[in-house]
């Protein structure tokens, strides 16, 4: 696996100048040129990569499988994915990459933040896609980095950096637009997730369910799937997993005599304090006071 460490790498490989600024740079892809490099069949980055494309060909492997770049008008990648490209069919089309790395956010609130924009970890595939009107509300902010970019001084980090922010933001906002306008599709994602679920306990796995788990049956990344049962019902994959777990308890607790600790190994629980200390926190009663509570 190879290491693309720096901006000015970066730039070499897509046979651009050297970057006028170390930590942060535009690239205006209709001005790239993929070397053909071996890098490129295997390789993460040190810095986070935000994409506004069009006309883009090719094909892009991110975590585990392979996507078509040309989906989606507007993708993210963090630090240290793993990616491949096959240089001989990619085609950049038009449009820019943000690239920035890390250290650039250092002692700046984003440093901290950056954390909470899950679309970091989205698939290629779950790409946003844009009307006209957010595309040009976001060109606008790319411009202003790129003129930022263009020369420096004791005021440029923190100008670019609050205009990273903003574009963030108003991803944050369209992603969340994008949840809520596919309602019929992402009605029939509800569907299928519960389905997902219920099969797990029908099928008595032993294993604790998780959120990779549903997200890779359903073909999501797990960040994606939270996402989205966050905007239609509030709460997060892990928090409906947890629902569910204290909902087969209960059952199990009021209709038969297996011991907590059997219950607990039932539900995929390596240990059975870990299983009464989640249950008294989501019900206020431990599980021998809830059955007692039958009785």
């Amino acid at each position: 696996m190879n290491t693309i460490k720096s901006i000015s790498e970066f730039h070499r490989l897509l046979s651009l100048p050297e970057p006028r600024h170390p930590m942060v740079s535009m690239i205006n892809l209709a001005e790239s040129i993929f070397l053909e490099d071996e890098v490129w069949k295997g390789f993460v980055n040190n810095f986070y990569c935000v994409a506004l494309k069009r006309d883009a060909k090719g094909k892009i492997r991110y975590g585990q499988q392979h996507y078509d770049y040309d989906k989606g008008v507007l993708s993210f990648t963090a630090p240290n994915q793993v990616q491949s490209l096959d240089v001989q069919t990619m085609e950049c089309g038009s449009g820019y990459l943000l690239i920035f790395h890390p250290n650039f956010l250092i002692k700046h609130p984003l440093a901290q933040n950056i954390s909470s924009y899950g679309f970091f970890s989205y698939a290629t595939n779950e790409a946003l896609h844009l009307s006209a009107g957010e595309e040009e509300d976001l060109m606008s902010i790319l411009m202003k980095i790129a003129k930022e970019c263009s020369h420096i001084d004791r005021h440029t980090q923190e100008i670019i950096l609050s205009q990273i922010e903003l574009l963030l933001n108003y991803s944050k906002r369209f992603y969340e637009r994008q949840f809520i306008t596919r309602q019929n599709s992402n009605h029939q994602v509800l569907i299928n997730f519960e389905r997902v679920v219920n099969r797990y306990f029908e099928n008595g796995q032993t294993d604790l369910l998780t959120v990779q788990h549903i997200a890779k049956q359903m073909n999501f990344s797990p960040n994606y799937l939270s996402d989205l049962l966050r905007v239609h019902t509030g709460q997060s994959t892990q928090q409906h997993i947890h629902g569910k777990l204290i909902e087969k308890a209960k059952e199990k607790l009021s209709t038969t005599s297996l011991s907590v600790s059997e219950i607990a190994y039932a539900l995929g629980f390596g240990h059975s304090q870990s299983f009464s200390t989640l249950f008294k926190k989501k019900t206020s009663m431990s599980p021998l006071e809830f059955r007692q509570s039958f009785n």
